[in-house]
Formats: structure tokens, sequence, C-alpha cells
């Protein structure tokens, strides 16, 4: 299964390890150099690699080939997580996200240095705790003041499919891969 991105003629966009975590502990450091070398060997997708190890990947930073179509995120739910986004700006990653997601209270004043991307979403399930508007807004507004783009995925919920993903009125769906002009320009044509 490592090796199927290779027979995949058509470009994609993989969400890699989308049901676990690659700098998980008991993962191997030579699997995780496989994984990135069949990432780099079949550079014609787009890799998005998620983690809430970000210790672990910082201190295997430099054993990874590192390629412009590897993007790295790493999973901030609340300010108890917040040191993460330290460690993934410190790696050597082009492309750098963050999963604020679930999102479980206000992130004030994040640190968005070197970050390319946030994608925001709210809990959804069961159990599914409630996301507050204003703390969507907020982050929304420091992506735009740091130009960084910004992803609403869902409000979340019991029934996510019954609250949407709109926010004041409209989808957010900027992506790190857009020219920045592109939507900017969009953002300062909804402020007129």
């Amino acid at each position: 299964m490592l090796e199927l991105p290779l027979r995949w003629k058509r470009s994609k966009r993989i969400f890699v390890n989308s049901m676990s975590d690659m700098f998980h502990d008991d993962v191997l450091v030579e699997f995780i150099q496989k994984a990135f070398n069949v990432m780099r060997r079949a550079n014609w997708h787009q890799y998005q690699v998620l983690t809430k190890r970000s210790e672990r990947l910082l201190s295997l930073d430099s054993h990874l080939d590192w390629q412009p179509h590897i993007w790295m995120g790493v999973s901030v739910e609340n300010t108890r997580f917040v040191h993460r986004i330290d460690h993934l700006q410190r790696t050597r990653a082009h492309v750098k996200f963050l999963s604020l997601e679930p999102l479980l209270g206000p992130l004030h004043d994040l640190d968005l240095r070197n970050i390319d991307w946030v994608i925001v979403g709210g809990e959804s399930g069961p159990h599914a705790r409630p996301m507050d508007p204003s703390w969507v807004s907020d982050i929304r507004d420091q992506c735009r003041d740091a130009g960084v783009a910004f992803f609403f995925k869902q409000w979340g919920g019991v029934f996510k499919s019954r609250t949407g993903r709109e926010l004041e009125g409209r989808t957010w769906d900027q992506m790190p891969d857009e020219p920045r002009k592109k939507w900017t320009l969009r953002l300062v044509e909804q402020r007129a």
C-alpha cells in the first residue's frame, strides 16, 4: 500500500494517515523515511501530513527529505497545544499548516509566522462540544492580517450536515497554493 501513489497517474491531493499519526512513537523512523521517499518519487501528487506529535516531528526533521509538494501540519485544539505551532515553524517543511479542529476554545494572538494555511472546524458526533462563532471569526481575522490562507471546514455538532460551513454568510475555501493576490483581493472586495 505504501507505493500505491506511484501507480496513480492523475494528480491527487492526498491526506496521509487520515486515521492515524505518522509521528506516533510506535512508528519506526525507517518507515517514516520510506513514506517520505514514496512521496518524493510520486511528486505529481500533493501530500498533507498532519500530526499531534510535534515534538517527534521536530526531532526527526533533519532526517526527512522535505519537498515542496509535501505539506506538514499540526493539530491545535485549544491553548494547551499552541506549543505545537512553534515546533512546526522550526521544521524545514516548505508548506506549513494548522488544523484547528476540533476547535475547543478561543485562540487569540496566534503566532502565524511561516504558516501558510489555517483550517478551522468544529467537533462532530454524538457528544460534540459547541464552537463559539467569535472564536472562528477571530482566527479568520488573524489569518487575514497575517496574509495566511483560511479554510473553514464545518461548524460540526451532532448533525454536522445541518449546521453547514458558512461563516458570516459565505464559505471560506482559501488554499496556500492559490496566488495570494487572488484571495487577498476577494477579502478586500467583500469588506467594501
